[in-house]
């Protein structure tokens, strides 16, 4: 990295860690109540971890991304942990307990219900879109193309991180990785704050302290997003967008957890840092 883009990610980590320390003194008392959950494992954890994400990243990606896209950057990353905050705290009241899934959120509407999810999903929709129109390139026939790699890039990475985060530390694993490996080019310095970020709330959330929830993973998931969607090659795009959405579409009938669990390597990298059972 150079200079500035390590600073950005000192940076994002130094923001993630007081947010962090913030999310603690709140979890003890009656208004940090709606954030507690019981993990996978049965052991009581905080949503606040993903608040604490999201500002961190977002805040870092703004600052860092080329002059084009700060304020794609800003939209994306607040809208996304606004409307996932919000389906973490109201999708969790009993008569939403089935709408979980597209199938979930879909059969709530058939019913004549708006799922808190349904309701997340349309806002990144809609942030995502307004990215696609705040980086146009362009126009005509290329920009409209262009504008539809940006808003599944940035709505469907945002949806497929979140999709992760059923284990400590697995969607953030993930999201690092990513932000790593798109750290280079001009438009690097997006995601090298949400990096720092992610790297500075990742001890908590294996340590089964926090977890990233809805609006953790969900921003810093759709930050990943727009930084693909600045990638020049209109075909690599594509390719992308093809994964996610395949990837996507395949959590819906196999467990990504289950295939984890059975495939040498990943299981090793998922359980690394975790603690035991």
């Amino acid at each position: 990295m150079t200079g500035r883009r390590t600073a950005l990610a000192v940076t994002g980590a130094l923001a993630a860690r007081a947010g962090l320390a913030g999310a603690a003194a709140l979890t003890a008392r009656p208004a940090g109540a709606p954030w507690r959950r019981t993990n996978y494992a049965g052991r009581p954890v905080s949503l606040l971890g993903g608040p604490a994400l999201a500002v961190a990243a977002t805040a870092s990606a703004a600052l860092g991304a080329p002059a084009g896209q700060r304020a794609a950057a800003a939209v994306v990353g607040t809208v996304a942990g606004v409307v996932g905050g919000y389906d973490d705290l109201a999708g969790a009241r009993p008569e939403q307990a089935r709408d979980k899934g597209l199938a979930g959120h879909l059969a709530a509407l058939r019913a004549g219900r708006v799922s808190a999810g349904a309701v997340k999903v349309a806002g990144i929709g809609a942030a995502a879109a307004v990215a696609a129109v705040l980086t146009r390139r362009g126009g005509g026939r290329t920009a409209l193309v262009d504008g539809v790699l940006t808003t599944g890039l940035v709505a469907g990475t945002a949806n497929l991180v979140n999709l992760l985060d059923l284990r400590p530390g697995r969607a953030g694993k993930v999201a690092a990785l990513v932000a790593a490996g798109t750290l280079g080019g001009p438009g690097g310095g997006l995601v090298a704050g949400p990096l720092g970020a992610t790297l500075g709330v990742l001890p908590a959330d294996l340590g089964e302290r926090v977890m990233l929830g809805d609006c953790g993973a969900n921003a810093v998931g759709a930050l990943l997003g727009l930084r693909l969607a600045g990638i020049e090659a209109r075909g690599t795009r594509a390719a992308l967008l093809g994964t996610v959405t395949a990837l996507t579409l395949a959590s819906e009938k196999v467990s990504f957890t289950r295939v984890i669990e059975s495939t040498p390597g990943l299981r090793e990298l998922d359980r690394l840092g975790r603690r035991g059972a």
